[in-house]
């Protein structure tokens, strides 16, 4: 069983042109945290005259004495500023709703009011553990600075270039993993942590396979790991699975399937932008997926999403909505029904059929645009059945193609990423992510010489994972069949 309903209607004549859909999920990062103040300079609102729900610089939080501090645009000379929050924040169930609530209990409406209180929490902790870092002068309050475009000249080009969706929420108020989930399968079969797990329903994937459409998954510089979270592909063929290189070949060659899946690098010095990890590098990854989209000979007929999984712990001001369908039957961890979002985070949405400055939401008093509508918005281009209940009440961002012929400017011609010279004070320590692959692929039927105890660098769980990868896939192709591309091991 595949699907939970007859297929969606027929796609308008705009999404019909497109024919290449590409995903790029990055990591923990909030809506206010990363584009609150966009349109600050035009008093939030968009060139085009739309109106925005950003920052007005009046937003605040109290600190753990009492006293409010209001939220503060970042400049080039703010300290650790590519490194901001200067700290992990608290991510969870928890954690959230101490964001959210006051209280990890929700006991009223949401008010946003907490993040500081949490922050000061978390870096307690943070302080004294192990495999934890916290930048030097890092504060409670610095949870309360907030990038700007000045800052961010990649993704705050592409939202003023082409349409933000200032309305997209996470799918569910907690970590990576359960968000992933639902933006690939509609669900996290009542998982609502990130401690490692596979899970066994129905993907968009193999949704796409059963109807004979076409995708891939690309890793950054190792295999994807999405590939050992969904079980429906795991043992999918070869052809669908490549590296950020291979994305690149692809979409220069023309053959970029129906819709393409791109994970950043995991590692602690990769490009997820998961706090506190370097946001330039992510800067830079956005603008290579937008080149290689841009000057390949598809661009007409792609749309390109860039997204966020979840906010990481980081402020936003607008409580997130209530009313959320429930996917399936299975029991939340905590007792979470999902019937609560998660919060904003970062959503722009890339293609020549959208004017410049749009500012893209549902009408008031609908279903909010979340995770599932990338599902959503699959299903009606492909007339595809839903795969739980909560894709199928959705809205799809079809609308937001609003241009009968394709635009030919370029918005980031000229545009160059940040630098960061400041040095990564986490290099050496393994990404949580990093974790949860190598412990997914030491589940792979081959042998091996090195424990997961034995892990303790970055590095170490890198090597890991590139070589019981390559183990598998030559154990499995032994004989002429297509090579698989060659992961990079560290230095």
């Amino acid at each position: 069983m595949t699907s939970t309903s007859p297929a969606t209607p027929a796609p308008s004549s705009a999404l019909q042109q497109v024919q290449h859909v590409v995903v790029l999920m990055l990591e923990n990062r909030s809506f206010d945290h990363m584009l609150g103040y966009l349109y600050a300079d035009n008093g939030n609102v968009s060139l085009k005259g739309d109106p925005f729900e950003g920052l007005t610089g009046t937003e605040s939080n109290k600190d753990p004495s009492g006293s409010p501090v209001t939220v503060t645009g970042a400049t080039p000379t703010t300290p650790n500023l590519y490194y901001l929050p200067g700290a992990d924040p608290g991510e969870g169930y928890l954690a959230t709703n101490n964001q959210l609530f006051g209280s990890a209990t929700p006991t009223a409406a949401a008010d946003n009011s907490g993040f500081i209180i949490d922050y000061a929490y978390t870096l307690g902790w943070e302080t004294r553990s192990p495999g934890w870092t916290v930048m030097p002068g890092t504060q409670p309050a610095d949870i309360m600075t907030m990038y700007t475009p000045a800052t961010l000249p990649v993704l705050s080009a592409l939202a003023r270039g082409f349409a933000v969706c200032d309305h997209w929420y996470a799918s569910v108020p907690t970590e990576t993993l359960p968000n992933r989930a639902f933006a690939l399968a509609a669900t996290s079969q009542g998982h609502m942590d990130d401690k490692t797990k596979t899970f066994t329903c129905p993907s968009i994937f193999g949704l796409l396979s059963t109807h004979q459409l076409t995708w891939s998954v690309f890793g950054y510089d190792v295999a994807p790991l999405t590939r050992h979270t969904f079980t429906d592909i795991t043992t999918a063929d070869e052809q669908h699975f490549g590296l950020f290189s291979d994305f690149q070949a692809a979409a220069a060659s023309g053959a970029l399937p129906a819709f393409s899946f791109l994970e950043p690098s995991w590692s602690s010095t990769g490009n997820s932008e998961h706090p506190n990890y370097d946001v330039a590098s992510g800067e830079q990854l956005v603008l290579d997926v937008y080149r290689a989209l841009r000057h390949g000979p598809a661009w007409d007929s792609t749309m390109l999403v860039v997204t966020y999984d979840e906010h990481g712990g980081c402020y936003d001001h607008v409580p997130p909505p209530t009313g959320a369908v429930a996917p399936d039957n299975s029991a939340g961890e905590y007792g979470f029904a999902f019937d609560r979002f998660g919060l904003r985070v970062p959503t722009v949405l890339v293609s020549p059929l959208i004017e410049a400055g749009t500012v893209f939401r549902v009408p008031p008093g609908s279903v909010p645009l979340d995770h599932t509508s990338l599902l959503k918005t699959l299903e009606l281009r492909w007339g595809l059945p839903s795969l739980t209940a909560r894709d199928r009440a959705a809205p799809d961002f079809s609308a937001v193609l609003t241009l009968g012929t394709p635009r030919t400017d370029d918005p980031l011609a000229g545009t160059s990423p940040p630098v960061n010279t400041q040095p990564n004070p986490s290099a050496a320590i393994p990404s949580h992510l990093q974790q949860v692959h190598a412990e997914l692929v030491s589940r792979l039927p081959v042998s091996s010489d090195q424990r997961l105890d034995d892990l303790r660098t970055a590095s170490d769980y890198q090597r890991y994972i590139v070589q019981r990868e390559q183990a598998w896939h030559d154990a499995k192709c032994s004989g002429p069949q297509a090579t698989r591309p060659q992961a990079q091991e560290p230095s």
